[in-house]
This record gives structure tokens, sequence and C-alpha cells, in this order.
């Protein structure tokens, strides 16, 4: 025997709209009291929002991939400090043409683009192969050399004066033509970039939007709602993060998710409070009786979808680096932001247009009667569809189970790296750089490892350390030691590519190394190294606290303890695809050319968390929709099977075009020449298609008609403890009788 929850039948304390007068609560007067009035705030509010959020793109940063806290940020910092030119950010590739680098006058000019630079403002430890005739600074083919300098300060610091400084340098002097390069030149372009790409990612995701609303409302007056919501949100969100700015790092990756969120959940939520709104207003309710039951009803459960939402993006702050807290910053604003909005702001519009939201009906040209009909009758598609999974539960259950694994499979073959040039188009300078590097340069110069040593120590002591360390297999060479009082350092450059397998071997053997100094390693290797120490070391916590926080919200809704565990474990399994087609196309390279990126061969390690983080919060949001539509009618009817079909007709619809919609603004982000920018925005995309056609259309009804009434069930204590705290949608239920479960 399994004990289950007894909801209240039809008539035991639940009133629907169209049974009769339903007194407003406290909420709703708060919110429709003086709907002008809170229109017009909101207006003030927006307008002072796009003044305090102006400018904030230039203000973030484009780096924060590096712990903080790690051996290799604090050799960083130091040899920053004490050596400037062991980590040149700036690199001026010199093209000789047809002649050698060599060649008199050649060199002569080099030598005075090297003087200059060293005069130059903000740029320090400037040096170059004709002044050290190091070979690591010239090609193999003797055509082309760097000279290598340091710009200081932070990401915005650094930008400006790269912008001051690099037209006086790219172009032809005389018998050499100079390219801009380094790390600091691949950051700034990178920025600039998304900015632009952002500007037009939102010129196409807009009309579009508005074109798909049109089409899901019909009215373009309900359609205009949704996207002023979203506007609202987005506007919020950048005055937030401009505030941020003035208190810690934040990324400028994040303004893609401002964009992208803030339109899709506002329009989620809009969605799905303007449908409820109608709904109402089609059965015959007064629209300040359907604002009512629309936000008792659809007004709890967005809550409640917010909450969901800003846990997944909160469980980013539990990770070091500034790159994932800046989604949580932008994620959480615009997730509470959009919520709010589409809780006071969108009520109070509604309370004002009334039945006038189905003004402007532009599909009345092809299709006669919609506005009085109500998806609700037996006979829809999507009624069909329930009814068709549920009798074939176990086929389809098993079936979408199988196809989400094998759709997940290529991630077991995952590589992690780090973001670098390869994040831009193959055209931009700083690329084609650092691609020269990579292909004709010995020893990957800019992507040797630095070895900070501290203490004293004689030069006996550091030759031994030297040749020990050109004794490993993984060294081509080692640079040093360059002393300074009590502080010296090495470069160790590695053979291959700077982040391979060998190279990060190396960094452990330099580490378990116990020479008679403090010897601390860096260098972008090492970054890797410790960037993927500190997520592999926090991310069992924040996947615990995703989980906790999302089952306890969940059963808040429901009331039952088997359907948290349910909605966890399809959310997790929903995202399969999503990571399988991460690794095929990104880092295997194919449709890379269709596309448009460069397949550095690997996957930047902070990118899974944030597109976890990111697309669980959005399943949640549209399983929360769903549920809260079969809680509400399973409370009515007691019918389990008849409240999933019924649950599944009232929102299929409605979650598929939600997602749709956000899908096309995820596309529009994916549009984006920056590789991880695309990435996020096309794997987003393909994640929640999946998730609102396969997981909630097919997975979720079989799943819940296989497990049945067992469903709902919950022990006594935790039963009591949903009736005194619990929220679901519909009108609260009387309380059953002593007898609190029926058997099965």
């Amino acid at each position: 025997m399994t004990e289950v929850n007894t909801p209240a039948r039809q008539g035991e304390g639940t009133s629907r709209s169209g049974d009769g007068p339903i007194r407003p609560g406290g909420w709703t007067r708060f919110v429709t009291a003086r709907p002008r009035l809170s229109l017009l705030a909101a207006l003030v509010l927006t307008v002072l929002a796009v003044l305090a959020g102006s400018g904030v793109a230039d203000r973030l940063g484009s780096g924060g991939w590096e712990d903080p806290a790690a051996e290799s940020t604090y050799a960083t910092k130091a040899l920053e400090r004490e050596f400037p030119g062991s980590q040149p950010n700036l690199l001026l590739l010199v093209d000789s043409g047809s002649s050698t680098v060599d060649a008199p006058a050649v060199a002569d000019r080099a030598r005075d683009l090297t003087e200059r630079l060293a005069g130059e403002k903000g740029v320090t430890g400037v040096g170059s192969y004709w002044q050290s005739r190091s070979p690591a600074l010239r090609a193999k083919d003797g055509h082309e050399a760097l000279i290598a300098a340091r710009i200081t300060g932070d990401d915005k610091t650094m930008g400006e004066t790269l912008d001051r400084i690099a037209p006086h340098y790219r172009g032809t002097h005389g018998p050499v033509t100079v390219r801009v390069g380094g790390i600091v030149a691949v950051r700034h372009e990178m920025q600039t970039i998304i900015k632009d790409d952002l500007a037009r990612a939102e010129m196409i995701a807009l009309p579009v939007t508005l074109l798909l609303l049109v089409m899901v409302f019909g009215s373009a007056v309900a359609a205009l709602l949704p996207l002023g919501i979203g506007i609202v949100a987005i506007l919020g969100t950048n005055a937030v993060l401009r505030g941020l700015t003035e208190f810690t790092d934040v990324s400028v990756f994040a303004l893609n998710l401002t964009t992208a969120l803030g339109l899709g959940l506002a329009i989620d939520y809009a969605l799905f409070i303007v449908r409820r709104f109608r709904e109402e207003l089609a059965t015959g309710a007064a629209p300040p009786t359907a604002i009512g039951t629309t936000l008792r009803t659809a007004g709890r459960t967005v809550l409640f979808s917010a909450l969901t939402v800003a846990v997944s993006l909160a469980a980013m702050l539990l990770f070091p680096q500034y790159f994932l807290r800046s989604f949580a910053y932008a994620g959480i604003a615009v997730v509470l932001l959009a919520a709010a909005a589409a809780l006071i702001l969108l009520p109070a519009a509604l309370v004002l247009l009334g039945h006038r939201v189905n003004s402007l009906d532009l599909r009345r040209l092809f299709r006669r009667g919609r506005e009085a009909r109500v998806s609700g009758e037996e006979g829809t598609a999507w009624a069909r569809t329930a009814t068709l999974v549920m009798r074939r539960a176990p086929f389809f259950a098993l079936g979408t189970t199988a196809l989400l694994i094998i759709l997940g499979l290529p991630f077991l073959g995952v590589k992690f790296g780090t973001a670098d040039d390869r994040q831009l188009p193959s055209g931009a300078e700083s690329h084609v750089v650092q691609q020269h590097l990579r292909d004709g340069f010995p020893g990957s110069p800019g992507g040797g490892l630095e070895v900070l040593a501290e203490g004293r120590a004689t030069e006996a002591q550091y030759a031994d350390y030297k040749q020990r360390v050109e004794a490993l297999p993984e060294v081509v060479r080692v640079d040093g030691p360059l002393v300074k009082g009590d502080s010296a350092y090495f470069t160790v450059l590695p053979k291959g590519e700077a982040v391979d397998d060998e190279a990060q071997r190396l960094v452990g053997d330099l580490r378990a190394m116990r020479p008679p100094f403090d010897a601390k390693v860096t260098g972008t290797a090492a970054v890797l190294v410790d960037s993927k120490h500190a997520i592999g070391e926090r991310l069992p916590w924040a996947a615990a606290f995703i989980a906790i926080v999302t089952l306890l919200l969940v059963f808040l809704l429901t009331g039952s303890v088997v359907i948290p565990i349910q909605a966890v474990v399809l959310n997790a399994l929903s995202l399969t695809a999503m990571f399988g087609a991460v690794v095929w196309v990104f880092q295997d390279g194919h449709l890379s050319g269709a596309l448009g990126f460069t397949s550095p061969g690997s996957i930047e390690t902070t990118l899974p968390v944030l597109m976890f983080c990111v697309a669980f919060g959005l399943s949640m949001d549209y399983g929360v929709f769903l549920l809260s539509r079969i809680k509400e009618e399973y409370d009515r009817t007691g019918d389990h099977n008849e409240a999933v079909r019924h649950g599944l007709q009232r929102t299929g619809g409605l979650i598929t075009a939600a997602a749709v919609i956000l899908a096309v603004v995820m596309v529009a982000i994916g549009t984006s020449r920056v590789t991880n920018t695309k990435m996020l925005g096309l794997g987003i995309a393909l994640a929640v298609l999946m998730d609102a056609m396969v997981v909630r259309s097919l997975l979720v009804p079989a799943i819940m008609r296989l497990t049945g009434r067992a469903t709902w069930w919950a022990p006594a204590p935790l039963r009591r403890f949903h009736r005194r705290f619990g929220l679901s949608e519909g009108e609260p239920a009387e309380p059953a009788e002593e007898k609190e479960a029926v058997p099965v």
C-alpha cells in the first residue's frame, strides 16, 4: 500500500472564476489600487536606470577565469610588481617582408620602435629580439620577430592605453609591417566585439520576438506587454551592474546573459500571466476578478519560477572566478527584476486595459472566433499528445531517456582549456598575431611557464634548480634566472601547446620539486590547472546547493516528495543534449565552417558550469509552469491522469511558445563572433528546446503516468508542514479530515 495526499475535491473550498465573485486579495489590491501611478513610477525608474546604466560595457572586464587565491595568481601579481618584463601582455609582431629580421634597415627601424614603445606612458618591461637576440622571439623562417612589453593597470586602464598607442605602431613603418597582439590586445578586441555583437543581437531579437508574440497572442496589444517587461528588466539590470563595478570586477560576457534572460524570462512570466488573464476574461469574469485569480494562480507560479531560476544562478557565487560570479550578479538581478515587473507593472497595465488586452487581433483575417476559444477542450493537439504519451508511458519514458543519454555521450570526451585568441574571428588582428606565434615561433612564446623564486639563494642553488628543470621531459628550454634582491624568476618553455596535457603535467612536476627556496609556478597552463582545481573543489557544493534548494521549493509548490526528485533528475537529464553538442561542435570542430569559428580543441573550464546553472534554471522555469497547472487540477478533481493531461493541454503550447521565443533570443546571442558567446547562446537555445519539446511534452507525462497517484506521496509530518507553509495555484483547499491519505 502506498499513501498519497488526498486533494480537496471540486467544491471543497475551491472557487473558480466562473463560479462566482472572488474578493481580490491584499496583493491584488496593492498592485492595482493606483495603476496609473504605478506605471508612471515605473517609467521614471526606467529612465533613471537608463541614465545609471549608461556606459556599463566600458567598465566591464574581459578576464576573470583565474582563481584569485591560487598560487598562479599570487605569482603573477608578484612578477608583475617585481619583474614587469617577465610577463608581457603586449606583443608587436614585426614582419620584415622579403628581408630577414637581421637586415640592417629592419633592425634599425625595429630598435626605433622599441625605444618609442619604452617611452610610452603606462608601458613597462619593454624588450625585443633586436636587444636580447633570444631565439624565442624570432620566427623560424627569419622573417618575423617580436617586440614585447607590459601595459600596466586594470582592464579599463589597459584598454585605454592600448587604444592610445596602438594606432601609432600598427601598419607599415619603412621596411617593416607591424601587427598588434598579446593578451591585452586579445581581451580588448574581445570586449569590443562582444559590445558590437550584443547591439546587433538586440536588433535581431526584438523585432523577431515581437512577431512571435503577435503570433502567440494574436493581439498586438497583448504582444507588446511581455516585450515591455523585458526591456524594463534589461535596463534595470544594466544599472545594477554599473553600480557593482564600483565595488567588484564584472565580466563583459555578463551583458549577454542580461539581454537573453531579461527578454526570455520576462516574456515567459508575462506570457503566463497575460494568458491566464485572458482565460479568466473568456469565462466571463470582470477584469478585477480576473486579475485576482491570475495573481493568485499564475502569479504564485511566476514567484516560484523566479526563485528556482535565481537559486540555480546563485550557485555560481560559490566559485572564486569573477567570470562566473558576474553571471550570478547579472542573472539574479535580471530574474528578480523580471518577476517584479511581471507581478507589479503588468497587473497594473492589465487593470487599465481590461478587455482591450485583446485589441488589434491580427489573426482575425486567418482564424475566426479565436478570442472565444480557450485552449481547454478535449480535442486539442496537446490533450491528444498527453493521452498518447500516457497510454504508451513505458515506451516514451525509455525511448526519450535513451535518446537524451545518447546525445550526451560526446561529453565523455571533453577536454578543458582556457579562453585565448581563438575565441576571436580568424581575421581579428590579435588572433592573427597569436596564430603566427603558434605556427612560426619556437617554444610557444607567450605561453611559457614562469617560476617565481622567493627567499635567499646562491648562484649554485639557482643553477642546480635550473639543471633539474631542464632535465624534465616536457621542457624545451629554461631561461634565467633574473635576480632582484631576494627574488628571482625562471622562464620554462614547454614542448607543444601552451595548455596541452604535457604543459599541465609540467606544472605538477615543477610544483612537486623542493628547491632550497620558495618556488611558485604561473603561466597559462598553471592558471588552467588552478582553475580546474578550484571548480572541481566547489562543484559538489554548488550542485548540492542547487539540488537541495530546488527540492525544497518544488515541495512547497506541490506538497509531494516524489515530484521534486523527479524534477531535479529530469531537468538534469534534459541538459545532456546541450553538453554533447558543445563537445561535438565546439571542441571537435564539427560545423565550425558553417558557424564561423575556430575550434581550439578544448572547452573553456568555466563554460560548462555557467551553461549548467543557466540551463537548469530555465528548465525549472518551464517545469514549474507545468507542475503548477497539474497540481491545480489535481487539487480540484483528485484525478491524477486527468490532472496530467489537463496540465499539458493548458501549458504545452505556452511552454513551447516561450521556449521558441527564448531560443530565438539565445540564437541571436549565438550569432556573436566570439566563440564562447556563440557556444553559450546556441547551447542554451538547444537546451530549452529539448526541455520544452522532449522532456516537458513526452518524458514528464510518461514518468508521472508510471508513478501514478504515488507521485503525490509525502509523509504525514511533511503534509502538515505543506498545509501550513506551502503555496500552490488555485484557492486554498479546505483541509481534509483526519483521513489524510488513501491507499492506492
